[in-house]
C-alpha cells in the first residue's frame, strides 16, 4: 500500500513513525561513529585471532550477551573458530571451557559487569588474551583487558536513554567488521561459507555438483547412430527427458534430437519415417563435465536457451544428463 492509497495516520501512528526515524537516525549515527575509532586496538586484535592456536570465546551479560552470541556465530561461519561462554555459568564450571590458547571477546556497554569482573583474575592467572569492547576506558574490564575496543554511542536510541538499543547495535556492528577483517585476512572463499552453511540456499548452489543430480545408468536416453527415426522417438518418449543422445559404441557423442528439433523438422513437412538418428540429429551438442558445478550447468541452460544438457566424464564420453526440473528438484534453482 502506497503513502498516497492509507487512510489519514492517526496521532499514535505519526507519533510511532517519528520515533521509528529517529531511532534508526540515532543508530546509523552510532555506528558512522565508530569509524573513526577502528584504528591500532582493532588491528592488533585481528593479528592476536590470526596467531590463535584456540578459538575466540565470546562473553556478555544481558543484551551484550545476546549480541555476543550473534558475533560468535558470525565468526565460527566465516572461518574463525569461536563459540560464546555466559559469564554467570562460567563461574560455576563452563571456566574449564577457557585454555591459555583462546582468546577471549569480552562485550559490555558500562565494562563493570559484575560476572566478569569476579572472572577476570582467573583469565588473567590463565594467561588467555583478553579483549573488551566497552563504551568506558577507565571501567574494570577495560583496565583488566589487554586490548580494548570504544564502542561508546553518544546516546541511545530509546526514548529515556536507558535501554540498551544503539550501544548494542554499535556492538553489533564492530564485531561484523572484526569477521569481515578476519575472513579477508584468511583469504575465506564462497566456498568456504558454502561449506559451514550446506543446507542453505547457497550451500546447494556451491557444493552441489553436476554429477550429484544427473540421470545415470538407463535413465540417460540414447541411441545409435543407425537408429531408426520410431527408435529415437520410442527412446525420448521412454526416459521423459525432452531429448536424446545420438552416441557411438565406445560412448563418444556424436550428437543430440529434442523435441524442438522434432517441431522444426515436422514444421518442414519432411517424411521422417525413413530416417536415422544421425540424420535428423544436431551435431556437437552442449555438454558439461560431471565435476562441474550443478549452478554452471544451470546457468549454461539459460545462456544457451536450452531445457536439457548432456553430462561427460574426464574422456568425454556420455555418462549422465539432466534437465531444468532436475536442478528444480534439487533446489539449485
Amino acid at each position: 500500500m502506497t503513502d498516497a492509497s492509507h487512510p489519514p495516520l492517526t496521532p499514535a501512528q505519526t507519533r510511532a513513525i517519528e520515533l521509528a526515524r529517529a531511532a534508526l537516525d540515532t543508530e546509523a549515527a552510532a555506528v558512522l561513529d565508530l569509524k573513526v575509532r577502528v584504528g591500532y586496538a582493532f588491528a592488533q586484535t585481528v593479528t592476536q585471532v590470526l596467531a590463535l592456536k584456540g578459538r575466540v570465546v565470546v562473553m556478555g551479560m544481558g543484551k551484550s550477551g545476546h549480541v555476543g552470541r550473534k558475533i560468535a556465530a558470525t565468526l565460527a561461519s566465516t572461518g574463525t573458530p569461536a563459540m560464546f561462554v555466559h559469564p554467570a555459568e562460567a563461574s560455576h564450571g563452563d571456566l574449564g571451557m577457557i585454555t591459555a590458547a583462546d582468546l577471549v571477546l569480552a562485550l559490555s556497554n558500562s565494562g563493570e559487569s559484575p560476572e566478569m569482573e569476579a572472572i577476570l583474575p582467573l583469565l588473567k592467572r590463565l594467561g588467555t588474551t583478553l579483549v573488551v569492547m566497552t563504551s568506558n576506558p577507565q571501567s574494570t574490564m577495560a583496565r583488566h583487558a589487554d586490548l580494548w575496543l570504544d564502542t561508546a554511542v553518544a546516546k541511545e536510541a530509546c526514548p529515556l536513554n536507558l535501554a540498551p538499543t544503539a550501544s548494542t547495535t554499535a556492538q553489533l556492528a564492530l564485531g561484523d567488521a572484526l569477521a569481515v577483517a578476519l575472513l579477508d585476512a584468511r583469504g575465506f572463499r564462497a566456498e568456504d561459507f558454502a561449506r559451514s552453511h550446506p543446507g542453505g540456499a547457497l550451500g546447494r548452489k556451491l557444493l552441489t555438483h553436476v554429477a550429484d543430480v544427473m540421470r545415470t545408468g538407463d535413465a540417460v536416453p540414447h541411441v545409435s547412430p543407425g537408429a531408426t527415426f520410431s527408435e529415437l522417438m520410442r527412446e525420448m518418449s521412454a526416459k521423459g527427458l525432452g531429448a536424446t543422445a545420438i552416441v557411438e559404441p565406445d560412448g563418444r557423442i556424436l550428437g543430440i534430437f529434442t523435441d524442438g528439433d522434432l517441431r522444426r523438422l515436422v514444421e518442414q513437412g519432411l517424411d521422417l519415417r525413413a530416417r536415422t538418428a544421425q540424420e535428423v540429429m544436431h551435431p556437437s551438442p552442449c555438454t558439461i563435465g560431471e565435476q562441474a558445478l550443478a549452478v554452471d550447468a544451470a546457468d549454461l541452460m539459460e545462456r544457451r536457451r536450452i531445457t536439457s544438457v548432456l553430462v561427460v566424464d574426464a574422456a568425454g564420453h556420455l555418462c549422465g544428463a539432466l534437465n531444468s526440473n532436475d536442478l528444480m528438484r534439487a533446489k539449485v534453482i
